[in-house]
Formats: C-alpha cells, structure tokens, sequence
C-alpha cells in the first residue's frame, strides 16, 4: 500500500533516483487557505546537504502544486504535489547492482517483487519522506485554523539522552535539531566522530503536540496511539515507538503512572494524552526510536542476487545520522494523522452535525 489515512489520506510515488517523487493528498475541505512559502519552508527543513550532520546529496526539493488549488484556497479536490529529483548519482550504486546491502531493504524488496532497483534503494529510499512531509504541511495547515500545533526535536544521539528541560524554540536554530542546548555538543561530536570513522549512530525524535481536543481516536480499530505507532514505524529505519513514558509504564506502579485528575485537569501526563486510545487534552508526546544509518563505507558480507557470497564496499552519500532529518518527518507524519482524526470524529455527536447544518 503505498496510502495513508482514511478521511485525510495521502498516496507518494516516485523513487530515490527517479525523475521526480511527490504525492496526492485526498479529503483536504474546501476553502482551506494554501500558504505555498509554508509548504516549501517546510520541505527546507528536511532537504539534504544543509551542514556537514547530513548526507551531501543536493537538491532544493522546489514542491510544484499541480492541482486541488485555486485562487490560493483549497478546492475540495486532490491536491497534487511534484517534486523533482536534481541530483542523482546512480553511478555511485553500480558496484552493488547484484549486490544485497546489509541493514537495507535491498533483500526483502528483491524477494517480494522480484525485481532490483539498485539506484539508492529505488522506492524503499527514505528520499521518498519528501513527499510525506509536502502532504503534512497542508494537514499543518488546517491543524493550525484549529489551533492545533505539532513540534519535535531530537532528544537522543548514539545514547546520549537530553535532560527534563526541551527548548524546542533551540531545537528549530539547532544544525541537528537539538532539543537540550547543554548535551548538543556531545551529540555533533558523537556524529562527526561516527563519520569520520565511516561509520554511523542511531537517535531519537521527540514529537509533541499541543491544543488537541479530547476525543480523537477511535475506540478499537483505529486508536489514536496505534495510528501513530502506525504512521512512525512505517518509516525508515525506525524500530521503535513510545507514548508518554512508554517502556518506562512497564517498570512504574499504577500509583505513580495514573495521571490523577482535579478540576483543572490532569497533574501529570504519563500517559502522554492519550486512554483508552483517545486524547484526552493533554498534550500527546511521543519519542520515535531510529537504527544507525545502514549506509555506512566499512567493508561488510553480503550475498548476491544468486545467492553467491560476496563482500563489498558501498559508495555514495549518506546521512551519518537519519534521526536528524528524520525528526522532521516523524513531526509531518503527527500532523497527517491528526488531520485524520479531526475529520473523523466530525460525525461522532449530534451537535457536531447540528453546528454543521444549522436549522433555519
């Protein structure tokens, strides 16, 4: 499947080393203001070959809208957005045409379709987040007439963990998206020390959310927490998803995990917004685990498409760290699920129909 969401939902094409990737955003109401510099800014954020912390592959990632907008509004219609590829070395890849990379997608890929497309992973690319984040922008976009808004940050480089205290305002000047100003050295220098030993590190994303309403989620199917882990571990080199304290809860007692309840709301948020798979108007945390870069430039074993063993020494370019780039993504991801939500709980109470088609 290469879709997501049910009432605000979005399907990406294109590959790494194609022509051009992009999406088609679906369900996006009629009449929704289109701030195309956002848009862009946005896919800024993400783009390759910013500092020395990101793959130098260079491309300005220009998004072009090719339909569902018009006169700056939003038309009811499927937005169509295209992205085009600038810089593509495929060349680089040629020594691995036959050849499985350990730690990527190469080999699940070959034995589902058969078929290799050895151009930087072809559609299993992590380029093709592009697109996702072009579509979360418009679901940021109407989040934000609702006085939604979704942050994220990096908390976490090669195990070194930010404090209690995030500066997501940091975060946004930050070259790594640094959440904690006082670990971010460490964390620049556990990257350029992974790079420069052609190696690479793991990290993690901190995602939070503010203004959203009790209520989102539905009760069994589609929870709003399994929507997320969902939206998160769909993408690239993610292994792991936690909401509120996560893993932690496994090891706390029901005393101090339940977030007691006063009449000026909860007193603490360790479940992260949300029970019993609804919000409940707290802010919605979540922290999203990546593996180290598989691209790394050490000599590694690997097989070849006949089975042969090989060994091989990979060229190209490649972030020492996906977390980095990745973070922003997981914040698109947030925001395309809530988008999702917000939509479908509009029919979920009378009164929600009656604002709708007010009696004259």
């Amino acid at each position: 499947m290469n879709r997501f969401g049910e009432r605000f939902a979005f399907t990406t094409f294109g590959e790494s080393h194609g022509k051009a990737l992009g999406c088609v955003v679906d369900g996006v109401p009629a009449g929704l203001e289109i701030d195309e510099a956002f848009i862009q800014s946005e896919l800024d954020r993400r783009k390759p070959g910013k500092s020395k912390f990101e793959t130098q592959r260079k491309e300005s990632d220009t998004v072009e809208i090719l339909s569902g907008v018009f006169e700056g509004k939003t038309t009811g219609t499927p937005i169509a957005m295209v992205i085009y590829n600038e810089n593509q070395k495929s060349k680089d890849y040629s020594n691995v045409k036959d050849l499985f990379r350990p730690g990527h997608a190469d080999y699940t890929y070959f034995h589902k379709y058969g078929i290799r497309d050895y151009r930087g992973g072809g559609r299993s690319s992590a380029r093709e987040t592009a697109a996702r984040v072009a579509a979360g922008a418009i679901a940021k976009l109407m989040l934000r007439e609702l006085g939604i808004g979704v942050m994220s940050g990096i908390v976490e480089i090669d195990g070194i963990h930010a404090g209690e205290n995030l500066d997501f305002e940091h975060a946004k000047q930050s070259q790594i998206f640094a959440l904690d100003p006082s670990v971010e050295e460490a964390q620049k220098e556990a990257v350029e020390q992974a790079l420069n030993a052609h190696d690479s590190v793991g990290g993690a994303a901190y995602i939070r959310v503010t203004g959203a309403p009790a209520g989102l989620g539905e009760p069994m199917y589609r929870k709003l927490d399994g929507a997320i882990a969902d939206a998160m571990m769909g993408l690239n080199a993610v292994k792991a998803v936690e909401i509120g304290d996560g893993v932690a809860a496994s090891r706390s007692k029901g005393s101090r995990n339940n977030d007691q309840i006063t009449s000026k709301g909860f007193e603490s948020n360790h479940a992260g917004g949300i029970l019993g798979g609804i919000s409940n108007g707290d802010d919605i945390i979540t922290k999203v685990y990546f593996k180290p870069t598989p691209s790394i430039f050490i000599e590694q074993k690997t097989v070849d498409v006949h089975n042969n063993d090989q060994t091989y020494f990979l060229k190209g370019r490649h972030d020492p760290c996906v977390a980095i780039r990745g973070s922003i993504v997981c914040e698109s991801m947030m925001a395309l699920v809530l988008a999702d939500m917000v939509l479908l709980n509009m029919g979920r109470k009378m009164d929600h129909l009656k604002a709708l088609y007010p009696q004259s």
